[in-house]
């Protein structure tokens, strides 16, 4: 574990943080000496540790621990059970989970905790689980394969922190899993005295802030993070260790806040656990989380409207150049005189060279980078009226209570013809790389770790670590099927289909990229008459149960990118004797660890199952990041199969480095603006 979450002891001291409202680790402000050391010690020590297995090696050395106390815990009736938790919760709450004697304690408590789930739920932690359960109070991020039981060997660490007397975070993607893992998860930590809470959106202040106040809380990264905002500017001069301990001491005795706007609802950053990791480490970390407040602007849609007549009448390449991969539009000289142009005589935009440059710049995204039904859908908003609501490009997931910001949802709304909604200023803000490591330990769970764990250890200080197969895999991979175009590619699905789904009675689960490729493919199958359930952004509410019946025979499923989905596809019955789940990939992500998310929806513990890529050479992969190599494959017709394999690698590599760029510039942009506005005493 690295030095900066060495010590659970949680006491204020040199790397906490002064002057906020509760106990959290300050950020760490690394000069270049202190860089070049943690580089070197990342890259002599810490590569030592990682080769000879270090940490999982102690990870391992839990399990006989564990295993001393079975015998013993099994004959013990229920109260004795929990008289013997209540005697280790003094312990721990003690001597702590460091230090001598510290892996007994823990050893003891994962015992009981598995002893008392078998009672309760009715499962017994395996070896692989306790191993992950170890890595996690460790502070590490453990990779566990897709279907090993991540939320199950979560309970592990959770009940143990919260024994020891620190809140626990468990944070996961979205409200859905956070209420269900909570739900299945509630009678463990109510037979351990441990009390749960669980955080939605929609919920109140009065109510979060009890929900916080439980032993273990259950939230989604975002719901998390704009408390975290809303708890730094709420306080407004009352932000003291002092004037949160007092608040919370009235609050224990029934008195109501003065202002419950001015109550923060969060007790610490003491210890987190991340589910799916990856996705809000890395996926998410691209966007900063942005605590804003509406602002009038009665002018909105006439210049909306004005300057996107304006950017569609300018000529690509002579007035402005578009960056498909780094996603941007830039006026050249000759767009800036037709602005200049355009702007005499008019007012609000209009008046100021550097807004109206960045508006028309703004403009011509929207009209040129941004698609419906891949970056966008149109559905019902918040009030019940047509509005553009962001999809996620990563899991797929719609995103109604999100908006782009400068200006650019407007354009899109204005593009589309639906109700402008107002623009909004900025209160606070932060990104997921300065939020997480705030916490005094801080871990995380991910089934696709491994392609990330250089970014991972260098900006969270999370070493990544592997966990072993409870029992082998037994997934085939089939090799790629790489064709020149889309209609080909659709072709060649439905072939996979009929010989998979309707030939053998196999159940076939096919991913896409965007919301508008699945119903392309939706239609294709329809057209040849194959039943099939469709899972995109449009379907996100019917998610779980659709997932959850993708393992029936014959079954045929097109879902978006499964990423962070949570729900298990069990097989249904006979299925396992055909062969199991089939999954097709139907075009390649931008990196290497989503299509492997998707692959890991097959052969889950043991079950058997099979995979395989058909991908066209004018995906956008291939066109936005190796256009003239995928080009002339397409050209050469029939190709060896180690080139194709290189413009994999290839695209996506390019698709990946360019995504690391962009999100170490979001975090220096955060941390300029954090030192900008310093003197402000906000802080964020």
């Amino acid at each position: 574990m690295n030095s900066l979450r060495g010590s659970m002891a949680l006491d204020p001291g040199a790397d906490t943080a002064a002057n906020r409202p509760y106990l959290e680790r300050a950020e760490p402000q690394p000069n270049w000496l202190d860089r070049t050391a943690h580089w070197l010690g990342a890259h002599s020590v810490g590569w030592l540790a990682r080769r000879l297995g270090w940490q999982r090696r102690r990870m391992a050395a839990i399990v006989p621990l564990v295993e001393r106390h079975d015998a013993a815990l099994r004959a013990l009736d229920d109260a004795a059970l929990q008289a013997r938790v209540r005697a280790l919760r003094a312990a721990l709450r003690a001597h702590g989970v460091d230090g001598r004697g510290g892996d007994a304690r823990i050893a003891e408590s994962f015992a009981l905790v598995r002893e008392a789930s078998a009672r309760v739920l009715g499962m017994r932690h395996h070896p692989c689980q306790l191993m992950a359960g170890m890595g996690l109070v460790q502070g590490h991020l453990v990779e566990m394969a897709t279907g090993e039981g991540k939320t199950f060997a979560a309970t592990l660490a959770a009940a143990t922190i919260a024994l020891a007397g620190h809140p626990v975070h468990v944070i996961t993607v979205n409200d859905y899993l956070a209420e269900r893992d909570a739900h299945e998860m509630a009678p463990l930590y109510r037979f351990l005295g441990l009390s749960l809470g669980v955080v939605q959106h929609g919920m109140d202040r009065p109510a979060r802030r009890v929900a916080y106040g439980s032993d273990i809380t259950y939230c989604s990264n975002k719901e998390l993070a704009f408390d975290y905002l809303r708890d730094r500017v709420a306080p407004r001069g009352r932000s003291s260790a002092l004037h949160v301990a007092w608040d919370h001491l009235r609050h224990d005795a029934g008195a109501a806040p003065a202002d419950p706007s001015q109550v923060v609802v969060l007790r610490g950053l003491a210890f987190a656990i991340v589910d799916e990791a990856d996705s809000v480490c890395i996926d998410e970390a691209r966007t900063p989380l942005i605590l804003s407040a509406t602002v009038q602007a009665p002018d909105q849609t006439r210049q909306c409207l004005d300057m996107l007549a304006l950017a569609r009448s300018l000529q690509g390449g002579l007035h402005y150049t578009v960056d498909h991969f780094a996603r941007t539009a830039r006026l050249t000289d000759a767009g800036r005189a037709q602005l200049d142009a355009h702007a005499q005589g008019r007012d609000g935009w209009w008046s100021s060279l550097r807004a109206r440059e960045e508006k028309l710049e703004q403009a011509l995204s929207a009209l040129t980078l941004f698609q419906r039904d891949r970056h966008y859908l149109l559905g019902p908003g918040e009030d019940g009226r047509q509005a553009v609501v962001i999809v996620d490009e990563s899991t797929g997931r719609a995103m109604p209570d999100r908006s782009w910001e400068r200006g650019l949802h407007q354009f899109i709304e204005a593009k589309e013809g639906v109700p402008l909604t107002d623009p909004r200023e900025t209160l606070a803000r932060i990104t997921y790389q300065r939020l997480l490591p705030r916490y005094m330990r801080l871990s995380g769970m991910s089934g696709t770790a491994a392609e990330v764990a250089p970014e991972i250890r260098r900006v969270y200080g999370l070493e990544v670590v592997r966990v072993p197969l409870h029992r082998p895999s037994r997934r085939l991979l089939l090799a790629p099927t790489f064709v020149a175009t889309q209609a080909e590619k659709w072709q060649a699905v439905v072939a996979i289909v009929r010989r998979e789904a309707l030939g053998q009675g196999r159940p076939v689960l096919i991913g896409t990229r965007s919301v508008g490729a699945s119903e392309a493919l939706s239609a294709a199958l329809t057209a040849h008459g194959i039943a099939h359930a469709l899972l995109n952004a449009r379907q996100d509410q019917a998610e779980a149960a659709l997932i959850a019946g993708a393992g029936d025979p014959g079954r045929v499923t097109v879902a978006t990118n499964m990423a962070g989905r949570g729900t298990d596809i069990r097989l249904g019955a006979g299925v396992a004797a055909r062969g199991g789940l089939h999954v097709v990939l139907t075009e390649y992500h931008g990196s290497a660890r989503v299509d492997r998310q998707l692959i890991g929806r097959c052969a889950r513990q043991h079950d058997p199952g099979s995979a395989q890529a058909v991908v066209a050479l004018d995906d956008e992969l291939f066109s936005v990041c190796t256009p003239r190599l995928a080009g002339w494959l397409a050209q050469a017709g029939a190709a060896p199969r180690w080139c194709h394999g290189a413009l994999r690698a290839w695209a996506q590599h390019q698709a990946e480095a360019h995504d690391a760029q962009a999100r170490a510039r979001t975090l220096e942009q955060d941390r300029r603006l954090r030192r900008t506005l310093a003197f402000s005493g906000s802080g964020e």
